[in-house]
């Protein structure tokens, strides 16, 4: 039996302030070795793997499975540790 996925202690808020901004935000960490969120805007989707600024750089490196979902993947995913990463990305400003 699968454990509860853990999550960043920041996924909570980076996404609050994501559905404030007006984007569509989809949980997919409870998918075992995949990203966090699934983010919508204008059109386009964006795969997004979370992780606390906060922590040592150690605690914030990808799991193996995470890893290797990285390496295999074909389309766009990107590891960030804040909101400002995901806007810069995403490319909106934020208020």
């Amino acid at each position: 039996m699968r454990k509860i996925a853990r999550v960043d202690s920041n996924q909570k808020q980076i996404v609050e302030q994501l559905r404030r901004l007006g984007v569509t935000v989809l949980h997919t960490h409870q998918l075992k070795n995949c990203f966090d969120i699934l983010v919508g805007h204008e059109g386009k989707n964006y795969a997004f793997e979370i992780k606390d600024g906060s922590k040592p750089k150690s605690a914030r490196k990808l799991t193996e499975g995470e890893q290797k979902f990285f390496d295999g993947w074909l389309g766009q995913v990107d590891k960030v540790e804040s909101i400002e990463d995901i806007c810069r990305i995403i490319g909106i400003k934020m208020i």
